[in-house]
C-alpha cells in the first residue's frame, strides 16, 4: 500500500451544513491525518495524508457528504506524502 497525499476543492453547498465535521469524523475513522477548512468563496478544502486506498475511500464519503451538503465537484491534487502531519483537525481562518 502506497502512502500519498491529497489536497481537494470541494465545490457545492458545502458551509453552514457541517460539512468539515463530517470529512474530520471520516477522516479519523480511515485513520488519516490532516485537516479541513471553509474557504472564503463558499467552497471547503482539505488535506488528506495517509495510505491512497483510505484516501479514496474518504473521497467517496466526501461526494455525499451530510445531510443537507451538495457536493457539485471536488478537484484533487495528489501529492508525495511528506508525513509532517498529526491527527486530523477543523482549522479556522
Amino acid at each position: 500500500m502506497q502512502l500519498t497525499r491529497a489536497h481537494l476543492l470541494i465545490k457545492g453547498r458545502v458551509q453552514g451544513v457541517y460539512y468539515r465535521a463530517f470529512a474530520r469524523d471520516i477522516a479519523i475513522q480511515l485513520g488519516l491525518r490532516g485537516w479541513v477548512r471553509n474557504l472564503s468563496d463558499g467552497n471547503v478544502e482539505a488535506l488528506l495524508e495517509g495510505y491512497r486506498d483510505d484516501i479514496e475511500r474518504a473521497m467517496k464519503h466526501c461526494y455525499s457528504g451530510p445531510p443537507g451538503a451538495r457536493v457539485d465537484d471536488i478537484d484533487v491534487t495528489w501529492e508525495d506524502y511528506q508525513g509532517d502531519l498529526q491527527g486530523f483537525q477543523i482549522r479556522y481562518y
